[in-house]
């Protein structure tokens, strides 16, 4: 583990292999820690503060939790001494890249077979926004995804749902089968009686026009909760 001096040395007067940048081209990305990641999109830090003396005050501020840092908002992080607008969007940018990254990669499953499948797919887009938002995994007749839709997007404590909207969508994919799901902000995986009224209603929809709501997932930052898995479809 790399430990870094108290008293302020500039970057520039450190052996070159323990130089971000350096390090990086030399050693490769992954013998780099979080910080020095963080302070090579910084590119500087202060007069009395190295890039790497910064990156870790801001980690450390969140816990050190790359998760809790995605939900920093530009002002949030322009609070902290030495980060400017600049450098507040060039994080807010790279976490964005990285959420982006994640959801990519799960496009490669396209068969749904249990809840984890469907949480593997959407849970990216969904894991650490601040507000609640509504999503459709439409499927076709074996389940195969087809894509993935945002329905709406709402405040912190809930967003509103359009079944006509939604059936809309799943027509215009001629799907056979979804998977609803919205995330809970406050980390609570318990559904309100409004999501069980939600679910019910567009099963008793869905029915009618021969489109199957085989689960409702409720997403937080590490965990969800299925509405098929506890048998309330």
């Amino acid at each position: 583990m790399n430990t870094y001096k108290t008293n302020f040395v500039s970057i520039k007067e450190w052996a070159e292999e323990d130089r971000p940048r350096e390090k990086l081209q030399a050693q490769g990305r992954q013998y780099l820690t979080d910080a020095e990641l963080l302070a090579i999109l910084l590119g500087s830090g202060s007069r009395s503060e190295t890039a790497v003396g910064l990156s870790l005050r801001i980690l450390q501020a969140v816990d050190n939790n790359l998760h809790e840092l995605g939900k920093q908002s530009i002002g949030a992080l322009m609070q902290y001494k030495g980060i400017g607008a600049a450098k507040a969007i060039t994080i807010a940018a790279a976490m964005e890249l990285g959420r982006r990254r994640q959801g990519a990669a799960v496009k490669t499953k396209t068969k749904i077979t249990c809840s984890g499948d469907a949480y593997e797919i959407l849970a990216p887009m969904l894991a650490d926004l601040p507000h609640e938002e509504f999503w459709l995994l439409l499927l076709n007749r074996s389940n195969g995804v087809i894509c993935r839709e945002k329905i709406s997007r709402g405040g912190i404590a809930g967003t509103v749902v359009d079944a006509r909207i939604i059936f809309k969508k799943a027509l215009e994919h001629l799907a056979c089968a979804m998977v609803l799901c919205h995330n809970h902000p406050s980390g609570n995986l318990n559904p309100s009686q409004a999501d069980i009224e939600v679910t019910r209603k567009l099963k008793k929809a869905g029915a009618s026009l021969d489109i199957t709501v085989i689960d409702h997932l409720i997403i937080t930052d590490n965990a969800y909760f299925s509405f098929a898995d506890e048998a309330m479809l």
